[in-house]
């Protein structure tokens, strides 16, 4: 399981079933193929630390290069900072000569059609799109994706295996950005909004179910409400990508799915999907304290799943409910700064960048998130950009309130909030010394997700595949 955070519990899934042919690719020992590319030359020389010196962060990039890249890079530049040619250089060196991506291919390493993923290649289209002028690589990648949709309208992590909610929205996220119509989309009339609408549970399912979207169908296994998965799938359902720009707020809360009558059989009506995914997602953060949970296998309790939150928080704001999003928002502002910057290799760019679209989207200020210049911790996990503005504090790169993780405590606010007010009602001194040192303490595991037997958290694994 790879440190960096990567999206979505498609990936080591996607990478399983891609079985014993895929292995050899995954450790850089692939045997040539028809699709092997002519293009790995030109990825950026490797650092001395064994990673490419064009690629944000120094952790492996075996599994999550591509998508972290390609995240920092919409990230950056929604920040309007040009990033250096070598990054750019890197990403489009990664791409096959059929169109589509692996996670990550070392250099000279030539491309294998059983590890391109939907996931790499969808974000790659997304970070293309918004950087623009490479309409040639994008093309190709929609091409690509656009052969390997699965004859119910979805896509898998690897081509040929069955598809799941998570790659599916990926995908469609990808293509709205390339400027298609998933709607048009098809195999067999079966179309991306066909494929997306497979995995949303329905009135057939149990009030509390319905809405959310499960990962993947499984014979003999009820189906039941995954949370990252219905994370993921609300932007594509709102008809968004990265990065998301706020819309209109909408006068009401999301509505919950109407099942009366016609209604209690069949799909959920694409024109509802967004809206019943919206609903269950924010009774599970006003249920969970303003940020959804997940449990490690085996674990006994539940922790905070930042990539969930924050995916969330970007659905909610591309489907018009930006007061749904406010609360969660500020919870990833007083809490998530030890996922994008703690991690084993130091900074986390997938993370990171992710709180960066996540911020900007809340219209939250990332120079500034709870205390920290998330847009300087990504710049400075890089190769050095070609320009920048000068916002922000560069060395505010750490959060003061980051220590102190559970709602209750503080409501989403820093503790350097809490000790203003602190002063300002005239609270003793030992009552600030004492909030003071919880200021200062060092994160306890518990402020973090539980790790799994590789070292991954929960959280983690939602995007480490």
């Amino acid at each position: 399981m790879p440190t960096a955070a990567r999206l979505g519990a498609a990936a080591l899934a996607g990478a399983l079933l891609a079985g014993a042919a895929a292995a050899p690719a995954l450790a850089d020992t692939a045997t040539p193929s028809p699709a092997s590319s002519s293009s790995s030359s030109s990825a950026a020389p490797s650092s001395t630390s064994g990673v490419p010196a064009g690629l944000y962060g120094k952790g492996d990039p075996q599994y999550d290069g591509v998508w972290r890249q390609s995240l920092a890079l919409i990230a950056l530049h929604q920040e309007q900072v040009e990033p250096a040619e070598a990054a750019v250089q890197w990403l489009l060196g990664q791409q096959c000569e059929d169109g589509g991506w692996p996670s990550y291919r070392a250099e000279g390493t030539p491309c294998t059609p059983a590890t391109e993923d939907t996931n790499a290649t969808s974000m790659a289209v997304q970070a293309l799109a918004a950087l623009g002028g490479h309409q040639q690589p994008v093309t190709r990648a929609t091409d690509w994706l656009r052969a390997h949709q699965n004859p119910d309208g979805s896509w898998a992590y690897n081509p040929g295996a069955p598809g799941d909610a998570n790659s599916t929205a990926v995908v469609l996220n990808g293509l709205l950005a390339a400027g298609l119509d998933p709607a048009q989309v098809a195999v067999g009339g079966r179309s991306g909004w066909d494929g997306l609408a497979s995995f949303q549970l329905g009135c057939a399912t149990a009030a509390d179910q319905r809405g959310a979207f499960l990962y993947q169908p499984a014979a003999g296994v009820p189906a039941a409400a995954d949370t990252i998965a219905s994370a993921q799938a609300l932007l594509a359902a709102a008809g968004g990508h990265l990065p998301v720009t706020a819309t209109d707020r909408k006068d009401a809360p999301p509505k919950a799915l109407a099942c009366d009558g016609d209604q209690a059989a069949g799909p959920v009506a694409h024109a509802d999907s967004a809206e019943a995914d919206a609903a269950w997602l924010t009774a599970r953060l006003a249920a969970d304290g303003q940020r959804l949970l997940a449990k490690t296998p085996g674990a006994d309790t539940a922790t905070p799943a930042y990539d969930s939150t924050a995916w969330t928080v970007l659905g909610l704001v591309a489907a018009g409910h930006s007061a749904e999003a406010a609360s969660a928002a500020d919870w990833l502002a007083g809490n998530a700064f030890p996922w994008a910057a703690q991690g084993p290799d130091g900074t986390n760019p997938a993370a990171t960048a992710t709180l960066v679209v996540t911020a900007r989207a809340a219209k939250l200020d990332p120079y500034n998130f709870g205390g920290a210049n998330l847009v300087q911790l990504l710049v400075d996990s890089g190769p050095k950009p070609k320009s920048a503005p000068a916002v922000g504090d560069p060395q505010a790169t750490r959060a003061p309130g980051s220590a102190i993780t559970e709602p209750d405590e503080n409501s989403g606010f820093s503790a350097g909030w809490l000790i203003g007010v602190g002063l300002l009602v005239g609270v003793g001194a030992g009552l600030l010394l004492s909030l003071n040192r919880r200021r200062h303490k060092p994160a306890s595991p518990a402020d973090a997700p539980a790790p799994d037997a590789s070292g991954a958290s929960d959280d983690q694994s939602e995007q480490d595949r």
